[in-house]
C-alpha cells in the first residue's frame, strides 16, 4: 500500500509522519528503565531507581489481602476514590498540618503521584502557557508539560555550602505575563533540598501577587531529616490556588500499589478530576482500603520510618565520601546527590553507564533532569532506601573507584 500521490511511506511513519507525537519526540525511554535494566543485566547493586528492597508494614499488607478476600475494591471503585481513603487523606492533612479539606469535594485519589501530576498539568495548562519548575526536575514533569502544549521555564537549584539552594530573585525573574503555574517539589528529588518556611512564604507571596496557580509534589513529606515540611497551601492566599500532591508509595514502602492523591479547593479538584477520569478512570481498588488504614498509623510509625531512613542516609553518605565523591547531604527524600569531579570525572551519563562494569553499582545521572546541561553535567544520584547490608556492600564496591 502506498501513501497519497504514490509515495511509499517511510519506516516508522504513516503518510510520511512519525508515529510518536512530536511533543514527546525528545523524551525516549526514561533513564530509570535504562539503568534498572543495566542493573539486572550486570548483577549490580541497584541504587538507581528509588524503590525500597523491603516491603512496608505487615499489617498494611494484610489489610490489602483482607480487602481482596472480602471483595472490597475488586471491581471499579468510585471515580474520586473510595470514601474511606478520601476521609483518611483529609484526616492526615488536618493531623499533620492543620489543613481542613472536605473529603467529598477537595480530595481526589489517583494512580500514584505520577498520574496526579499528569492530570493536574493537563487540566490546568493550555498551549502558550509557561510553567516555572525547579531544576533539576523529575522527568515526568517535563513530559507532562510538553503533552499539555505548555512551555517549561526552569529555575535551577545550585550548590551552596554543601546543599542546593533556590535563588528567589531568579525565581521572580522567571515569571512573565505568560506564566500560568509554578511547579514545586519539596522535599526535592533528586537534590534532597527541603524548602524553608521563609522560602515557601516568599514563593506564596509571589504566587498571590502574580495570580499564579501552584502544583506542589510533596511525596517525600514524611522523609525530612533537617527542618520540617511545611505545605505551601498553608500560607495566606494559597488555599484556593494550590494543588497538593502526595502518595502512599514513598511513605509506606509499597511503591507498586500506585496510590496517590491530590488535595485542593473544590474548583481545582473538579478540574483535575475531569482530566484524571480520561487517564486511568480508577485504579488500585483493594489497595485504597489498605492505604486508608496506613494513613491512620500512630506517630511512632512515622517517627521510626524517618529515623530508619536517616540511619541509611548516613551509611551511604559515609561510603560515598570514603570513595572520593563530593557529597551533598540531603535534608530530605531518600536520595543523595554527589559530584564526580573529585574522581577525575566530568560526564555523569557516561560515568553511570560505565559504573556497573567498573564496580558493580548502578546510579542515576542527574544531568538528564536538567535543561541547563552544564549545571548537572557532573552530578550523580544514589538511592539509599535499601537494606543496610546492601548499602554497605555498595560502599565497599564504590571504594574500587
Amino acid at each position: 500500500m502506498t501513501a497519497p500521490h504514490g509515495t511509499p511511506p517511510g519506516p516508522g511513519s504513516a503518510a510520511g509522519r512519525p508515529f510518536l507525537n512530536r511533543r514527546l519526540a525528545s523524551f525516549g525511554t526514561t533513564i530509570f528503565a535504562e539503568m534498572s535494566a543495566l542493573a539486572v543485566s550486570t548483577g549490580s547493586v541497584n541504587l538507581g531507581q528509588g524503590f525500597p528492597d523491603t516491603d512496608g508494614p505487615e499489617e498494611i499488607a494484610e489489610a490489602a489481602v483482607r480487602a481482596v478476600r472480602e471483595g472490597r475494591g475488586n471491581q471499579y471503585p468510585p471515580g474520586p476514590g473510595i470514601p474511606e481513603l478520601r476521609r483518611a487523606v483529609a484526616d492526615h492533612q488536618r493531623r499533620f498540618y492543620g489543613l481542613a479539606h472536605d473529603p467529598d469535594t477537595e480530595v481526589l485519589v489517583t494512580a500514584g503521584a505520577t498520574e496526579a501530576i499528569a492530570a493536574s498539568l493537563l487540566a490546568l495548562l493550555e498551549p502558550g502557557d509557561e510553567v516555572v519548575a525547579l531544576e533539576p526536575y523529575y522527568d515526568s514533569y517535563a513530559a507532562c508539560i510538553a503533552m499539555a502544549g505548555a512551555t517549561r521555564v526552569p529555575v535551577t537549584l545550585r550548590p551552596h555550602e554543601g546543599a542546593f539552594r533556590l535563588d528567589l530573585d531568579e525565581l521572580r525573574a522567571a515569571v512573565t505575563p505568560r506564566t500560568r503555574l509554578l511547579l514545586l517539589n519539596t522535599p526535592h528529588n533528586p537534590t534532597g533540598t527541603v524548602l524553608t518556611e521563609a522560602e515557601l512564604r516568599a514563593i506564596a507571596e509571589l504566587a498571590v501577587e502574580r495570580d499564579l496557580l501552584v502544583v506542589t509534589d510533596e511525596v517525600y513529606e514524611h522523609l525530612v531529616f533537617e527542618g520540617a515540611h511545611v505545605p505551601i497551601a498553608s500560607f495566606p492566599g494559597m488555599r484556593d490556588r494550590t494543588v497538593t500532591i502526595s502518595s502512599a508509595g514513598k511513605t509506606f514502602s509499597f511503591t507498586g500499589w500506585k496510590v496517590g492523591w491530590i488535595t485542593a479547593s473544590p474548583a481545582l479538584t473538579a478540574a483535575v478530576r475531569t482530566a484524571k477520569q480520561f487517564l486511568t478512570f480508577v485504579s488500585s481498588g483493594p489497595f485504597q482500603y489498605a492505604v486508608a488504614e496506613a494513613l491512620a498509623l500512630p506517630d511512632a510509625y512515622y517517627e521510626g520510618f524517618r529515623a530508619d531512613m536517616a540511619r541509611k542516609r548516613d551509611i551511604l553518605t559515609g561510603g560515598l565520601e570514603a570513595a572520593g565523591f563530593e557529597v551533598f547531604r540531603p535534608a530530605g527524600t531518600y536520595f543523595i546527590t554527589t559530584d564526580i569531579t573529585p574522581l577525575g570525572e566530568r560526564d555523569a551519563l557516561a560515568f553511570c553507564r560505565e559504573l556497573p562494569a567498573r564496580c558493580g553499582v548502578v546510579a542515576i545521572p542527574n544531568s538528564v533532569f536538567y535543561d541547563d546541561e552544564t549545571a548537572g553535567r557532573s552530578l550523580v544520584r544514589f538511592a539509599f532506601c535499601k537494606k543496610d547490608e546492601v548499602l554497605q556492600e555498595a560502599a565497599t564496591r564504590l571504594r574500587k573507584l
